[in-house]
């Protein structure tokens, strides 16, 4: 009887036993399911395609700051500079669609590069989930002191040929400077740079005589006296910078802005994109960030992924026009 017990406990114990692991082992799956499907499980890195110190490189690291505060994890901002943000952007695009990375991309980079590179080259927003749009941000074309340029008919009556500035190939840079320069029958060099940072520098130290920058990056050095200011590129004049005429006012259709927005791996979980957007909506609502737009001069534009994808898509229709009009090749400069 007694062994007879014995074994039935046992029997009893390892259907037990059996039972437990079995649930355990639901347990894990179920556990880990969730673990994997939950957003975000860690950093969340936001890589630009341009250099420290340019605009788009300010409005990353103002985003991820609120963004990161909302998500409650760190969100790192990685500079990964060249073709005008598409070497980047083209990694961040192949990378798996958790949430986990990000790009922060330029409009130029959709609207404008297609008409300067070939088809591979070119950056698809078919490969990304556009989450939400930023900033609008104005060009300025600025001289160096030194070469004593102040107006376009400076530029036009210079006995030297002047080198032009570009925040790179397939830019807004360099889209409004060659519209300018076909239409007012300017002849000169144009020097790509990988963003404004560096195209700014070039000029202040006359390394170029001209560039054509955001007008965030310029104002402090404008209100210094180390640049001068010659035009911008927005419809109406800035209300940053009231005294300096529109390139429209001046006789030449040249209406380019520059606009940015955050982009993820195309595939997002409707969770990752939900908390993601909401992040956004977070960081842009906070007064620190108003401030920051303000202090920069960017004029908000903050409309949803899907507004930004159609309005690009029509940007790039109508600088194919103009550039098609005007006999102009972006390709190469």
């Amino acid at each position: 009887m007694k062994n007879r017990m014995t074994r039935r406990t046992m029997l009893a114990l390892t259907a037990t036993g059996a039972v437990l692991a079995l649930t355990a082992c639901g347990g894990n799956v179920g556990a880990g399911s969730k673990e994997s499907s939950s957003f975000p499980s860690g950093p969340v890195t936001m890589t630009v395609g341009q250099a420290p110190g340019g605009s788009t490189d300010l409005i990353a690291r103002a985003a991820a700051e609120g963004m990161a505060d909302s998500l409650g994890v760190s969100m790192p901002v990685v500079n990964k500079a060249g073709a005008n943000g598409a070497l980047a952007t083209k990694e961040v695009a192949a990378m798996e669609p958790d949430g986990q990375n990000l790009v922060l991309l330029n409009a130029s980079l959709i609207t404008i590069t297609p008409l300067a590179v070939s088809e591979d080259e070119t950056v698809s927003l078919d490969d990304l989930d556009v989450l939400m749009g930023l900033s609008q941000d104005d060009y300025v074309m600025v001289a160096s002191t030194a070469s004593g340029v102040k107006s376009i008919d400076d530029i036009k009556k210079s006995k030297k040929k002047l080198s032009f500035g570009t925040t790179g190939v397939g830019t807004g840079s360099q889209l409004a400077q060659e519209l300018l320069m076909a239409q007012a029958d300017i002849d000169g060099t144009t020097v790509p740079f990988d963003s404004g940072s560096p195209a700014l520098t070039a000029v202040m130290g006359d390394q170029v005589q001209v560039s054509t920058i955001q007008l965030g990056e310029a104002k402090p050095q404008i209100d210094a006296g180390k640049v001068t200011p010659i035009v911008v590129f927005s419809k109406e004049r800035n209300e940053f910078l009231p005294d300096v005429p529109t390139a429209i006012e001046a006789g030449y259709e040249v209406p380019v802005s520059q606009y940015r927005a955050i982009a993820a791996p195309k595939g997002l979980s409707d969770e990752a994109k939900e908390k993601l957007v909401a992040s956004i909506k977070d960081a842009t609502a906070a007064d620190s960030y108003k401030s920051f737009n303000e202090k920069n001069m960017l004029t908000p534009h903050e409309i949803s992924g899907e507004e930004v994808v159609s309005e690009w898509k029509e940007l790039a229709s109508t600088y194919k026009e103009l550039t098609d009009e005007h006999g102009i090749s972006l390709a190469g400069k």
